[in-house]
């Protein structure tokens, strides 16, 4: 199936390493030029290989603190300076420290705020102007599943993601007939760098025990979950607009 996207100018949050990486390459094998960033110089400049090895469009990487709204905003001019425009967002960010709510205080949740939920904020503001530009277009924004199910040790990401839900829903009306649909997607559990980190020398038999409480019986692959990012992007999706898009392998079971 051609998803129409050749040609089409993406940016991808957080996208040096895991889901976002995985969310860059499907869109550069699909023929989208893209743009990506992060905030290890090192760890991008590999991203910028892996991505640059799907496709024959170009690919810019620059070195971005999405927590730094200035810094963003710049990325995005950056961005439609270099390939005359933007056709694809997708916001996204680093995760948060594990732990239950009543693990972390004040702080910890003015900076999960900050690192979780503004930058997707910050980056569609600034380019939102320059996709309507164009009379087409896609946000994606990558969020968790603990938005429809909160995981208890998951407190921090819970708390502080939830509110991109009111944001999409607002965005879909702002939008109207724009031609430019807004989407959440949601990630459960996929085999992700950060989860080594987590789970430390543990990793395997804690993915093990994962995968026994996913109705599907294992964690995700982080190629599939940019194949689906790919999808709503298309020309396919195009009547899809303000959703909540779980990825989980059937984890979350609440009816909504």
């Amino acid at each position: 199936m051609d998803l129409g996207l050749t040609g089409r100018v993406a940016m991808v949050a957080a996208s040096s390493s895991g889901l976002g990486l995985a969310v860059a390459k499907a869109l550069a094998a699909e023929g989208a030029t893209l743009s990506i960033c992060g905030r290890d110089p090192d760890k991008l400049a590999k991203a910028h290989v892996e991505v640059n090895a799907m496709g024959e469009a170009d690919v810019l990487s620059i070195p971005v603190d999405l927590r730094d709204e200035q810094a963003a905003a710049c990325w995005v001019d950056r961005t439609a300076n270099h390939f005359g425009g933007i056709d694809i967002l997708v916001t996204n960010t680093g995760g948060v420290p594990f732990g239950p709510v009543d693990a972390f205080g004040v702080a910890d949740y003015r900076a999960a705020i900050d690192g979780n939920l503004l930058p997707h904020i910050s980056l569609t503001l600034a380019a939102l102007p320059i996709i309507r530009e164009g009379g087409w277009g896609r946000v994606i924004m990558m969020a968790s599943e603990s938005v429809r199910q909160p995981h208890p040790e998951s407190g921090l990401s819970s708390v502080a993601r939830l509110g991109l839900l009111g944001y999409m829903k607002g965005l879909v009306h702002a939008l109207g007939a724009s031609g430019v649909t807004v989407n959440v997607l949601a990630p459960g559990f996929h085999r992700t760098p950060i989860l080594d980190v987590q789970f430390g020398d543990d990793v395997e038999a804690e993915l093990a025990r994962v995968a026994e409480r996913i109705p599907l019986g294992r964690v995700g692959n982080a190629a599939d979950f940019g194949a689906l990012a790919a999808f709503l992007a298309s020309d396919q999706a195009s009547y899809v607009t303000g959703t909540v898009l779980l990825a989980d392998g059937g984890n979350t079971r609440g009816i909504s």
